[in-house]
């Protein structure tokens, strides 16, 4: 995790692109942590590249039980490098 305010939890990917279950566990552990903070955005840095860690990260955003975490997913407006997460 790269840092935390009260605002956002920023999460970046770039470090654990090893494995898709190393992606998803950063990517719960950063939802998890960010509902029981409160915190209502959660900030994931994949990079730009090819987007396959793109797509990987946004798949696993379907799956039901993170699905119910949040309201709204998209990517950062102006920066196809960052997904953002908004939560309920």
């Amino acid at each position: 995790m790269r840092g935390v305010s009260l605002e956002k939890l920023t999460v970046d990917l770039h470090p654990i692109f090893r494995s898709d279950q190393d992606i998803a566990q950063a990517v719960r552990n950063a939802l998890f942590r960010a509902a029981g903070q409160k915190v209502p955005l959660v900030e994931i840095i994949t990079g730009k590249g090819s987007g396959k860690l793109k797509s990987r990260v946004l798949a696993m955003l379907k799956q039901p039980h993170v699905k119910k975490l949040y309201r709204r997913v998209e990517v950062a407006p102006g920066n196809d490098g960052m997904v953002l997460v908004h939560l309920k």
